[in-house]
This record gives structure tokens, sequence and C-alpha cells, in this order.
């Protein structure tokens, strides 16, 4: 791309306005974020109307890996072009997306390339967001909204999961229309964005986004039926990025990128936690199904407690973490997860009050997990470089949860008839504690650690 900028090249924005913007992008990524969670819950129902029923995933795990993607390219992107810019070209995305799926539905293919449109268009809001963040922000107010963000993230997903649960029972293609409300703010957000740009010409490295892109689809495409020739392929290109970053004359990122200890561990810690992430809801909404004949309404009112205690968690972790510390926060989030998965495991078939405490416990670790890690993100780089190192976080985090999906989702709608578990439970039972006994062991606090 371009060299990199100084510290103080980035126009100076009144920090009231900023905050203002910041708000107005947080409603908008909420908008964005509880379309997806909503496909996210029903995306087996969808299958089953489209009589595509061994594609559902894909309506979650695509566009989940083309989200990863665009965080990344968005993220970089901040780095170097106009905030303003990148907005206008999410916005494009976002209602092409949303208004080609509502009227394209009758199609599973059409349906998954209108979620691809309209997820890479809705999170330009979350990437403008947090690159602000790190670049406006005095350090002391970035890990509450750092928490804020996560705030609305876990509100995204409360009110997404009850949104899709609804509208399966009247048409699940109204969920496309969701996103289209964040058209009141954009009159203004457009008007008072930063316009910044490096002086001189700037070469996006389109080759190295490409490279890169292939290279994370395919992987992630692997998960999904577990080719080995689709694993090679990526495999190849990983290889032919790291070739030509080492080579190329002006990469989006260096070699020395990859080198900094202090964000890898971070990302480390990223893929921990969030492999999980997308499979909760999808996972609940199928053994409420299969084990009490809930339908997908029903499970999602019983998440909302969850989803509010996670929502309060997250607007005060920025506390929290300035009294006990980042390592603490995220060990006791660790302990909350694996507890709350554990607990799920062995009381799966106890009914809905169990559904509601277990999930409580769960999503309380991921209330406390983001600001921790993203503040030790952000804290291994300057502020020049906070939009590649959040871009790639992010790829991390969505990518991860995309593979997620595609590991567990299988386990919903395999035959239960056969098979137990060591907790002596049997056929549906087993096959749905079984997956939550999975989800313990790729969040177990003694990874924070290693």
């Amino acid at each position: 791309m371009a060299e990199n900028v100084s510290t103080n090249a980035f126009e100076q924005i009144d920090p009231k306005k900023v905050k203002t913007m910041l708000w107005m992008l947080a409603i908008m990524f909420v908008l964005g974020t509880l379309c997806l969670q909503a496909f996210n819950l029903v995306f087996q129902n969808i299958g089953d109307d489209l009589g595509a029923p061994e594609y559902a995933s894909l309506i979650s795990s695509i566009p989940g890996i083309v989200l990863g993607i665009v965080c990344f390219i968005y993220g970089s992107l901040g780095d170097f072009v106009s905030l303003r810019k990148m907005m206008l070209v999410g916005i494009v995305l976002l209602f092409v997306g949303s208004i080609g799926g509502f009227f394209l539905s009758f199609n599973i293919w059409l349906v998954i390339l209108c979620r691809c449109l309209q997820t890479a268009g809705a999170q330009v809001a979350g990437s403008v967001y947090l690159v602000m963040t790190a670049r406006y922000l005095q350090d002391e107010e970035k890990v509450t909204f750092f928490g804020i963000f996560n705030a609305a993230y876990q509100l995204a997903t409360l009110i997404g999961i009850v949104a899709g649960g609804v509208l399966t029972t009247i048409n699940w293609t109204f969920l496309f229309l969701i996103p289209v409300l964040s058209i009141f703010f954009i009159p203004y957000l457009l008007k008072n964005l930063p316009t910044y740009a490096p002086a001189g010409d700037v070469k996006i490295d389109v080759p190295g986004f490409v490279i890169i892109g292939i290279a994370v689809m395919l992987l992630s495409l692997y998960f999904s039926d577990y080719n080995l020739f689709v694993l090679a392929g990526s495999i190849i290109f990983f290889i032919i990025f790291a070739i030509y970053i080492s080579r190329a004359k002006n990469p989006f990122i260096t070699p020395e990128f990859f080198k900094n200890k202090r964000w890898l561990m971070a990302t480390l810690l990223v893929f921990i936690f969030y492999f999980v992430n997308y499979s909760l809801t999808p996972a609940f909404n199928a053994s409420g199904g299969a084990l009490f004949g809930y339908n997908s309404a029903q499970v999602s009112f019983m998440l909302v407690p969850a989803f509010i205690i996670s929502a309060i968690v997250a607007v005060v972790s920025g506390k929290i973490d300035a009294k006990i510390g980042r390592e603490m926060m995220i060990i006791i989030a660790a302990i909350f997860m694996v507890v709350g998965f554990a607990l799920t495991a062995f009381f799966i078939n106890s009914g809905p009050v169990a559904i509601i405490i277990t999930s409580s416990i769960i999503y309380i670790g991921f209330g406390l997990i983001y600001s921790p890690i993203y503040d030790t993100v952000t804290g291994t780089v300057p502020p020049n470089e906070a939009g590649r190192v959040l871009g790639l976080n992010d790829l991390v985090l969505n990518v991860t949860a995309s593979i997620g999906i595609s590991v567990f989702a299988p386990m919903m709608i395999a035959n239960p008839s056969y098979g137990s578990n060591l907790l002596g439970q049997t056929g549906e039972v087993a096959q749905y504690s079984n997956s939550r006994r999975l989800g313990s062991l790729s969040a177990s606090p003694q990874d924070c650690y290693s």
C-alpha cells in the first residue's frame, strides 16, 4: 500500500462529535449484527423451507467468512483511506444485499449471495467505529467504548434471535429489511466522518488482499466438507501470501508485523474464545426443538436474559478492567464460559430454566472478554497501525466462528438414534450434550497461560 503514516497525521476532530458518531455507528452495527444473528438462529428453518437442508449451514458460515475478510480489509484500509468513502461503499453493499435478498429469497444460493453482500456492507459501521475509537479517543476512554461496542453486539444478538424466532412464524424474508433502518443515520455520518487520506498517491494493495482472502476462504470452506484438495489450496495460498509480503514493494502488511508476540498471544485468545460464538444460538435452537418441542420463537425468548446480562456486563467491563487488570479479567471470563458449557452438558435435558441459567453463565464470559482482548490488541501497535491490527483480529474472530459453526452444524442435524456419552446420556440428549462439552474444551482457562 503506502508507507506508514505518522501518528500525528490524522485530522483532529471535536471529541464530542467523535462520541456522537460512535453512538450512531454502534446503532448501525446493531442493525447489521442482529440480522446476522437472526439468520444464525434460523438457518436450518430456511434451508428446510427452500428444500436444501444439507446446505443450510452455508447461510451462516459463508457470510461469516465474508465478514471476517471484509473486517480485515476495512480495518486495514482505515489506516490509509477516508473513513467517509469506506462508509459510502458499505452503504451501497448493504442496500443492494438487503433489497436483493428480500426479493430473491426463493433460492438458497441467491439468499447466500445477498447475505454476503448485506454482511459486507453492514460491517463497515463496526470497522469504522473500532478504528475511530483506537485513533481518536484517549487511552482511558478506549476500554469503555470497546465495552460499549461489545454491549452493542450482545444487544444485537438478543434482538436478532428474538426477531429470527418470531419472523420464522410469519415470513423470514423480512429479516433482510432490518438493516435498511440505518438510512436515518447516513446523512449525518457522511457529512461528519473523517475525510483523512495520506498525502500523495495511495495504491491499495489489491493483490495482497486477494491472496489472503482466497487463503482464508478456502480454509473456512474446508471445514464444511473436509475436502483435502480445498485444504491444500488454502495452504498454497498462505505460502504465496508469505512470499508476496516478503518481496512486494509496499504490501499492506509486512512480515515484521507477525513478529509482534503480544499481538500473536492476543490473537490466540480470540481463536480460543470465539470458536463457538456462531454455534451457540443455533445449538440451543436445535436442542430446544429436538428435546422439548419448542419452536424458534420460544427458544429465542429463553435466551433473552442471557443477552441482557451479557450487555450489562459488557458496558461495565471497562471499569472492571481498570480495577482488576486484563489478565485476571480474561481468566474470570474463561471460567464463566467453561462452567456454563459444562453445566449445559449435564443439565441439557432439564428444561427451560436450565437453558436460561446455563446460557446466562456462558454469555457473562462473552460480556467480559471483548474489552481486555481488544485493549491488549490495540496496545501492541501505534495508532497509525490500529486499523490493520483490529482488522486482523476481526478476521480471526469471524473466520474462527464460521469454522466453529461448520464443525458443530453436523451435530445438530445428525441422526441421534444411536450413541451415548460418559454422562450416561443417550440419543438426542447425548448428541446435544456432547456439543456443549466440546464448547467447554474450546474455552478452557488453562489455554490463557499457553
